[in-house]
C-alpha cells in the first residue's frame, strides 16, 4: 500500500507517481547533415493517400416480400424515434424523419411527423416552408393552403412566406386568391418591396387603376422620396402628365423639408425637363437651391449647371456657375468661419454679381466673426473686412448714411485699449472731410489721439490743419504730439520747421534748443542735422561752429568731424558773394576756409591716433576725405601734406575662433601708418643692437 505522505485526498488510493503522465523522451539527434536523398511534403501527402484502405460499406439489402418491407420500416420507424426522444430539438432530424416517410409514400405519417416538429418550434419558418414544399409536390392544394394560412398567421413578418403562398396561387391562376393574400399582408404594413411586388402583380393583369389606388396606400404607409417617386414615375410611364405633376407637387408639400428633399427636386426637375417645360424646370432648381441647406445641394448644384449648359442662355450659364461657386464658399466658411480669405473670396464673387442685398448679407456675417483672442496680429487680416465694407458703402452703393455707421461700428468693435488702427481712424476722418464735414472729422481725429494716439494719425491731423490754415491748431497739435512722444525726433524738427516757414526764428532756435536737451532721443543725428542745416540756411555760422562743438562734446563720430570740416571748407559762400568781384579777397577767403578745416581735421587725426587706436580704418577713411578736400581747392589745396600722412595697405590672415575651437583662416586688410613704421624700424634697430651686445660677452668669456 502507498505511503500517506504520497496520497491525494483528491486522488483516492492513487498516488501522485501512478497518475502522473510520462511524455516521452524528445530523441536527440545526432547527426545534423541533410540526408543524400530529400523528401518533399507532396510526395508524403501523395504515398498517404496511395497506401489509404478502401472504404468499407455495408451491402446492399434487397427486400423481396411485403414481411421484410414491413420489418425495414418498423426498423427504421424505430431508430427515427429514438433518435428523436435523444435530440428533440434538432431539426434536421424531423426533416429527415418526413422525408423518408415521404419518400415511403405514407403521407398521413409524413404530415403527422411535420406536425410533431412544428410542435416544437413553430417560429422557424424553414420548417413551415419545407412542411408547405412537401404539400405541394405531392398536390394536396387544400392541405398547402391550410399550411400557408397557419404560417402567414403565426409569423406575418416573414415576407418569405407571403411571397411564397402568393405564388402558389398565381400558379394556380387563382388571381382573386392572390390578390385576398396581399390585402391581408398590406394590413400588417410591410416594408417598400412588398408593397412594390404587390403593384407589379396587379400590372401584370393590366388593373392600372388597382395599381393607383395601391401606390395611394403605399405612399401613406412610407412616406419617402423614394416611394413618391416610384409612384410619380409608374404616372409617367402611363402616359398621365398631370397626375405626375401631380404626385411630384404633393410631395414636394410633404417632404420639402427632409433630409432626401434633394433627389426629389432633382427628379421633379428632369421630370419637366422631359417635357419640355424648361422654365418650371429652371424654377425647381432655384426654388430648390434657396430652400435645401447649401451642405446637401451638391448634387442639384451640378445638375443645375448641366441643365443650364444646355437650355439656358449666356446669363443663366454664368447664374449657375455662380451658384455653384457660392455654394462651395458657403461649405468653406461653414467649415472654418475665421477663415477672412474665404470671406474675402465669398464677397469679390457676390460683388461680380451686384446684389446689394446679398453683398450686404455676406459682409454682414463676415465681419460677425470676431477673432476669438484681442491680440493685433489675429486682427490684421479682420479688419480688412470693415475696410472692402466701408468702401464698397461709399464708392458703389453710395450710401453715405450706411458707409458713416459701419465706420462708427467698426471703431466701437476694436479694443482701443490693448490696440488700435490708425488707418480705420484716417479712413473715417478722410470720410467725412469728402462729405465736408470738418467738424465731425476733427472729432474723429479728436477721439483717436485721444484713445488711441498714433504718429500717423499726428501727422495727418496736422497736415490737414496746415491745409486748412489753422496754425493755431497746428501747434496745439505738435504740443500733443510732444508731450505723448517726447523722444520724436521726426515731430521736432517738423514742428522746428513749421515756425521757420512762418519766419518765427526764434521759436524754431528755441524748439531745437528744446530738443536737444531732451534726456532720450529716437534718432538724435536727425535732429542735430536739421538744427545745424537750420544754423547754416540763416547764415549764422558762429553758432554753427558753436553746435559742432556742442555735437563733439557728446559724440566724436567719424561723420561728426567730415560733417565739421565740410562746413568749415565752406562757410566762405556768402563772402564770396559780397566780394565776387575782388580776386584777392577771394584767395584769402579760401585761405581761411581750408585753415580752419584743416584743424579740424587735424583735431579729428589727433583723437583717433590717440584716443581710438583701433579704430585704423576710421582714419585711413578721414584721411582720404582730407585728401579730397585739398584736391577740391585747387592751387590753394597741398595734398603732398596728406598724401605724407596716408598708410600702407597690407592683407593679412587671422585665426577663425568658433565655440568649438579654431576653424581656419580669414583674409582681412590692415592699415600701416607712417609713424608705426617708423617705431617698428627702431624696435628692430634696438633688438640687433640688444644681440651684437650678447654676442661680444660671450666671445670675451
Amino acid at each position: 500500500m502507498a505511503n500517506a505522505r504520497d496520497s491525494d485526498p483528491n486522488l483516492g488510493y492513487l498516488t501522485k507517481k501512478e497518475t502522473e503522465v510520462k511524455l516521452p523522451r524528445p530523441t536527440r539527434v545526432k547527426n545534423k547533415t541533410p540526408a543524400p536523398i530529400q523528401i518533399t511534403a507532396e510526395q508524403i501527402l501523395r504515398e498517404a493517400r496511395e497506401r489509404q484502405e478502401a472504404e468499407i460499406r455495408p451491402p446492399k439489402q434487397k427486400i423481396t416480400d411485403a414481411t421484410e418491407l414491413g420489418d425495414y420500416r418498423l426498423r427504421k420507424r424505430k431508430e427515427f424515434e429514438d433518435l428523436i426522444r435523444r435530440v428533440r430539438w434538432n431539426k434536421s432530424v424531423w426533416v429527415k424523419y418526413a422525408k423518408w416517410e415521404e419518400s415511403q409514400k405514407d403521407f398521413s405519417r409524413a404530415r403527422s411527423v411535420w406536425e410533431r416538429a412544428l410542435e416544437v418550434d413553430y417560429r422557424d419558418h424553414t420548417l413551415w416552408l419545407k412542411y408547405a414544399d412537401f404539400e405541394m409536390k405531392n398536390k394536396f392544394v387544400n392541405h398547402a393552403r391550410n399550411v400557408w394560412d397557419r404560417a402567414t398567421q403565426l409569423l406575418p413578418r416573414v415576407d418569405q412566406l407571403w411571397y411564397k403562398y402568393i405564388h402558389m396561387e398565381e400558379m394556380l391562376g387563382n388571381v382573386a386568391g392572390a390578390r385576398q393574400i396581399f390585402e391581408r399582408w398590406m394590413k400588417w404594413s410591410p416594408d417598400q418591396q412588398g408593397w412594390l411586388s404587390y403593384i407589379k402583380f396587379e400590372l401584370r393583369y393590366n388593373e392600372v387603376e388597382r395599381a393607383r389606388l395601391i401606390f395611394e396606400r403605399f405612399v401613406d404607409c412610407h412616406p419617402k422620396v423614394s416611394a413618391w417617386i416610384r409612384f410619380a414615375k409608374f404616372e409617367m410611364k402611363n402616359g398621365e402628365i398631370a397626375r405626375a405633376r401631380n404626385c411630384y407637387e404633393r410631395a414636394v408639400d410633404k417632404l420639402g423639408d427632409d433630409e432626401e428633399a434633394e433627389e426629389l427636386f432633382v427628379a421633379f426637375a428632369e421630370f419637366e425637363e422631359k417635357c419640355k417645360e424648361t422654365e418650371r424646370a429652371r424654377c425647381i432648381y432655384k426654388y430648390a437651391l434657396d430652400h435645401i441647406p447649401k451642405g446637401r445641394a451638391e448634387e442639384i448644384y451640378k445638375k443645375f449647371v448641366a441643365f443650364e449648359k444646355q437650355y439656358g442662355d449666356r446669363e443663366g450659364i454664368e447664374d449657375a456657375i455662380v451658384g455653384k461657386r457660392r455654394f462651395q464658399y458657403e461649405d468653406e466658411v461653414r467649415k472654418n468661419p475665421l477663415n477672412y480669405d474665404a470671406w474675402f473670396d465669398y464677397i469679390r464673387l457676390e460683388e461680380s454679381c451686384g446684389d446689394k442685398q446679398r453683398i450686404e448679407d455676406v459682409y454682414e456675417r463676415a465681419i460677425a466673426n470676431i477673432p476669438p483672442a484681442q491680440e493685433k496680429r489675429y486682427w490684421q487680416r479682420y479688419i480688412y473686412l470693415w475696410i472692402n465694407y466701408v468702401l464698397y458703402e461709399e464708392l458703389d452703393a453710395q450710401d453715405v448714411d450706411r458707409t458713416r455707421d459701419v465706420y462708427s461700428l467698426c471703431l466701437k468693435t476694436i479694443p482701443h485699449n490693448k490696440f488700435s488702427f490708425a488707418k480705420i481712424w484716417l479712413m473715417a476722418a478722410q470720410f467725412e472731410i469728402r462729405q465736408l464735414n470738418i467738424d465731425r472729422a476733427r472729432r474723429i481725429l479728436g477721439s483717436a489721439i485721444g484713445m488711441a494716439p498714433k504718429d500717423k494719425i499726428f501727422k495727418k491731423y496736422i497736415e490737414i490743419e496746415l491745409q486748412l490754415g489753422n496754425i493755431e491748431r497746428c501747434r496745439k497739435l505738435y504740443e500733443k504730439y510732444l508731450e505723448w512722444s517726447p523722444e520724436n525726433c521726426y515731430a521736432w524738427s517738423k514742428f522746428a520747421e513749421l515756425e521757420r516757414s512762418l519766419a518765427e526764428t526764434e521759436r524754431a532756435r528755441a524748439l531745437f534748443e528744446l530738443a536737444i536737451d531732451q534726456p532720450a532721443l529716437d534718432m538724435p543725428e536727425l535732429l542735430w542735422k536739421a538744427y545745424i542745416d537750420f544754423e547754416i540756411s540763416e547764415a549764422e555760422y558762429e553758432r554753427t561752429r558753436a553746435l559742432y562743438e556742442r555735437l563733439l562734446n557728446r559724440t566724436k563720430h567719424l561723420k561728426v568731424w567730415i560733417s565739421y570740416a565740410k562746413f568749415e571748407a565752406s562757410a566762405m559762400d556768402e563772402g564770396l558773394q559780397e566780394e565776387s568781384d575782388l580776386r584777392e579777397s577771394d584767395y584769402e577767403q579760401k585761405k581761411k576756409c581750408l585753415q580752419r578745416a584743416r584743424a579740424v581735421f587735424e583735431r579729428a587725426l589727433s583723437y583717433l591716433r590717440t584716443s581710438a587706436p583701433e579704430l585704423k580704418e576710421e582714419r585711413a577713411m578721414l584721411l582720404e576725405e582730407w585728401l579730397n578736400m585739398e584736391s577740391s581747392f585747387g592751387e590753394v589745396g597741398d595734398v603732398d601734406l596728406v598724401r605724407a600722412k596716408l598708410p600702407k595697405k597690407l592683407k593679412k590672415r587671422r585665426q577663425i575662433e568658433t565655440e568649438d575651437g579654431p576653424a581656419g583662416y580669414e583674409e582681412y586688410i590692415d592699415y600701416l601708418f607712417p609713424e608705426e613704421t617708423q617705431t617698428t624700424n627702431l624696435k628692430i634697430l634696438e633688438a640687433a643692437y640688444k644681440w651684437k651686445k650678447q654676442k661680444v660677452a660671450s666671445d670675451d668669456d
